[in-house]
């Protein structure tokens, strides 16, 4: 549990494990702190390998919370599980504007004091966070670059052209799958996920080492402008979460399958389908949000097997749209249909995940994990930041634009044995070369590199 020591105005929200945190972490006799910055479910999962393998190197390394997940689901659950506690939390609260600005004052603060006392600060951020964009600005704003972790990620959206999609019912799987694994049939300049995108795109900007999970991004990065001897590919750091947890599931651990499956017996069997459903765009649209509801009603209402992950922005979307009621009917009237609230413990998401027949989703992470598992994946955009999924040949893609079509896609990825042999992409060991990267970089310089470093005059 986090004492609470506030330091004056204007950043009188930021808690510390201790009064004295930034003349403790100052003291050290390494000039960089290492800055793990975690915010999001997705974050906890792929940030603390990366802190745990900072510290078991000895490292001057802080684990920092923004805030921006703070419920007990999303974050307080699963920083139990993983058993650690942030040193300082920047208690983020409000619309996204807000939160942007919040994270840049306070946290541009606290690296600013760290500044004044000698110290270079390292941030790492992961991914397409709002506080991957916002904590990369206020690091670079002192002249600190930042490592990004989960780098270069990219939508690509199929060139749908004449592939037949609009004759949802003469449409060929197969053929669309295929297609998929084209990467000439890829381009790029999709601006959804919305902010997703922005943050990514903004957080490279800022960032002196990029970690690529797959050589795709790089690629990406490379067109982009950026320095190629800043660029590494790592993998994903979710493999080494995934795999772990996996492992704890196997052997039954805190987190293993007892749990998971006492607390929903229709998941023990397996042949199921996972929803989740929560990108913005997704939810604000009625037409979206009713492709696929429909879709899985559909389902429901033919005896398949349906776990529906009931998140923050699905809710709203069921609201909004006046579903509420009518969800709460299937799940009373239909044993085949199981309605939960996110999952506050990584370990249960993979046992049950293990055992799934297809997972339809919206998430980015989930199309990794999935890969990972070796689970068939539906992905309900229009294209996907993680295309090399689909690529390789575990992904589909559905647009979202009518329910048979959607429904479609999950019947033929329903336990697809070619989907299920789709190459593994995102790598073993990945904090440990996260940090044999960062070290690479460290002998020879600083994560900010000045100009005629890097013209090496």
């Amino acid at each position: 549990m986090i004492l609470v020591f506030r330091y004056p105005l204007p950043v009188h929200e930021i808690t510390y494990r201790s009064a004295k945190f930034l003349e403790e972490i100052a003291s050290h006799k390494d000039k960089h702190i290492h800055i793990i910055l975690i915010a999001t479910k997705p974050d906890i999962i792929k940030q603390v390998p990366l802190y745990l393998e900072l510290k078991k190197r000895g490292h001057n390394v802080v684990l920092g919370h923004t805030g921006q997940h703070y419920d007990e689901n999303l974050s307080g659950g699963m920083l139990k599980e993983f058993g650690v506690e942030p040193d300082f939390n920047l208690n983020v609260r409000g619309t996204m504007h807000e939160i942007v600005s919040q994270i840049i004052g306070r946290f541009g603060y606290l690296i600013g004091e760290l500044k004044k006392k000698g110290k270079t600060v390292i941030p790492y951020v992961h991914g397409d966070t709002t506080t991957a964009m916002a904590g990369g600005i206020a690091g670079y704003c002192h002249m600190f670059g930042a490592v990004h972790v989960e780098a270069g990620i990219r939508t690509l959206t199929p060139e749908y052209g004449n592939t037949g999609i609009r004759e949802y019912g003469k449409f060929d799987m197969h053929a669309w799958r295929e297609f998929l694994m084209d990467r000439k049939n890829w381009k790029r300049g999709s601006q959804e996920p919305y902010p997703e995108q922005f943050n990514t795109r903004c957080s490279e900007a800022a960032t002196g080492i990029h970690l690529a999970p797959v050589e795709l991004d790089r690629e990406f990065m490379m067109s982009e402008g950026f320095s190629e001897d800043r660029i590494f590919v790592v993998g994903n750091s979710v493999a080494d979460a995934t795999m772990e947890a996996m492992e704890r599931a196997e052997m039954g651990g805190r987190a293993g399958k007892a749990k998971i499956f006492e607390r929903y017996p229709m998941l023990a069997d397996g042949d199921f389908v996972r929803f989740c459903i929560h990108r913005r765009e997704n939810c604000v649209s009625e037409r979206r949000f009713r492709a696929i509801y429909d879709a899985m009603k559909g389902l429901i209402l033919d005896g398949r097997k349906v776990l529906l992950i009931n998140m923050n922005q699905t809710k709203m979307a069921l609201e909004k749209f006046g579903l509420v009621q009518e969800l709460e009917s299937l799940a009373k009237d239909h044993k085949n249909f199981t309605l939960s609230d996110v999952w506050s413990e990584y370990g249960d998401v993979i046992a049950a995940m293990s055992k799934a027949a297809v997972c339809a989703t919206d998430s980015g992470s989930m199309q990794e994990e999935m890969n990972i598992m070796g689970i068939p994946c539906v992905t309900l955009r229009f294209g996907s930041d993680r295309s090399e999924s689909a690529i390789a040949g575990g992904n589909l893609i559905a647009p979202p634009v009518d329910s048979a079509l959607i429904r479609s896609m999950i019947d033929y990825a329903w336990d697809n044995k070619e989907m299920r042999s789709a190459p593994k992409l995102y790598g073993e060991n990945v904090s440990a070369k996260c940090i044999d990267a960062v070290e690479r970089v460290l002998a020879k310089g600083e994560v900010f590199r000045a100009e005629e470093e890097r013209l090496r005059l």
